[in-house]
């Protein structure tokens, strides 16, 4: 008698279900699952599945893009499900909202769900100004025209004590055909209307939700931070990326994008002043929203002034319950835009943290040096080479004694 047995295990999402058959003409073999058996009726799904999602090779979770490839490669191949992105807005709050507006177009090309919260701007006037994607038709060829029209004289003389920097690996700047995990977008376009209207999406607009009457509840949380918990959590439940009430179609992913958290817009008072009242106002809202990401099919982008958060005790706390925390520092207004070590670029990125998932210790980005720079279609980040020769004379030909003993034949 022949007999078969299907095992699916819990990580059966990341590679696939194996399938064991014995009979009387036939040895025990293993094989992959069909396209067919990932259907409704295969038995079980695979998250990877998922429109523009694919599993981490470090650990297996489930990842999405931040709609910047080259930030995808940083933190490690993309962002888990599940987990909190912290954005340390810079100092005008020029470049933030770009990444924040990335994130929300890569889950429109996708097909995923936006919930999109802001106490300045309606998510709708968000929406409309999000970035146009680079299909693989013709965005080499916008790439390479950005890239060229951007190159200048100065750009081609390399420094001598830099030189063996040029041996190392390039960032992932450009687009590559055959990826179909984040996309490009082009910064001086906007993304087609017919592409909104097509996407799901629900906004958050904190005037449109304070009533003129507030009743006082004794709550440490801030009006806002309340109601925006309580829309979260409903959408979370109401459309089953919680597990509780199954998704009718296929799964999806829920972006989540706070804007400007933490701001006195938000009614919260960490910015205004070094002993405020409501100092956990900010620290428990996020503890309670990364549980709700973690018991869920989500994922969220949040950016806050923390260069204006004056207790630096308040800075650290949020740090430790956000996931992955990223800085930008823009030169604008420093000593740097000046600089010309610094001519080419228009700020520097900082990877201040990265999640620990699944490991006894958490990882450490590889690159510590990274500048990012805005050209006349796209975001780019590239390895600031220059940072290690800032500094007095003498430190100059110390490194420069560094690298003639190192390489001997270096000129």
């Amino acid at each position: 008698m022949a007999a078969a047995a299907t095992s699916c295990g819990p990580r059966a999402g990341a590679s696939g279900c194996v399938v064991a058959a014995a009979g009387k003409d036939s040895v025990t073999s293993f094989q992959r699952r069909g396209p067919k058996a990932s259907g409704p009726d295969g038995g079980c799904r695979r998250l990877a599945s998922i429109a523009g999602t694919r599993p981490s090779v470090r650990n297996g979770q489930l990842l999405v893009s931040t709609g910047l490839p080259a930030l995808d490669q940083l933190l490690g191949g993309g962002l888990a499900v599940g987990t909190l992105l912290l954005i340390e807005e810079d100092k005008y709050n020029i470049y933030s909202p770009l990444l924040f507006k990335y994130f929300l177009a890569e889950g429109i090309i996708n097909g995923h769900t936006l919930l999109v919260a802001s106490a300045k701007e309606d998510p709708a006037e968000i929406l409309q100004e999000l970035p146009a994607p680079l299909l693989n038709d013709n965005c080499k060829k916008e790439v390479d025209e950005d890239v060229c029209s951007h190159k200048t004289p100065e750009s081609n003389i390399k420094m001598k004590i830099a030189w063996r920097y040029q041996l190392l690996p390039k960032m992932e700047v450009g687009p590559i055909s055959s990826s179909i995990f984040g996309h490009y977008y082009d910064a001086s376009k906007r993304i087609p209307q017919e592409l909104i209207e097509a996407s799901k999406w629900h906004g958050f607009f904190l005037p449109e939700k304070i009533s003129s009457t507030l009743s006082v509840e004794s709550c440490s949380l801030t009006h806002g931070y309340r109601r925006l918990l309580h829309f979260i959590q409903n959408i979370i439940c109401e459309e089953g990326f919680d597990g509780s009430n199954p998704q009718k179609k296929e799964k999806n992913v829920l972006r989540i994008g706070i804007q400007n958290l933490g701001s006195p817009l938000w009614g919260d008072d960490i910015c205004c002043t070094e002993n405020c009242n409501n100092s956990q106002s900010l620290t428990k809202f996020l503890y309670v929203l990364r549980g709700l990401l973690r018991t869920s099919l989500s994922v969220c982008i949040i950016t806050v002034p923390t260069h204006l958060i004056q207790n630096k005790a308040v800075i650290a706390r949020v740090t430790n319950l956000s996931d992955t925390v990223v800085g930008l520092e823009s030169f604008i207004g420093s000593e740097r835009e000046t600089n010309p070590l610094y001519q080419e670029y228009h700020g520097l990125i900082h990877i201040r943290q990265i999640p620990r998932l699944n490991n006894l210790i958490g990882d450490v980005s590889d690159v510590k040096d990274l500048a990012f720079k805005l050209r006349r279609k796209l975001f780019t980040i590239e390895e600031n080479y220059l940072v290690v020769l800032q500094g007095s004379p003498q430190s100059l030909c110390i490194a420069a004694a560094a690298e003639s003993a190192q390489f001997p034949g270096a000129p």
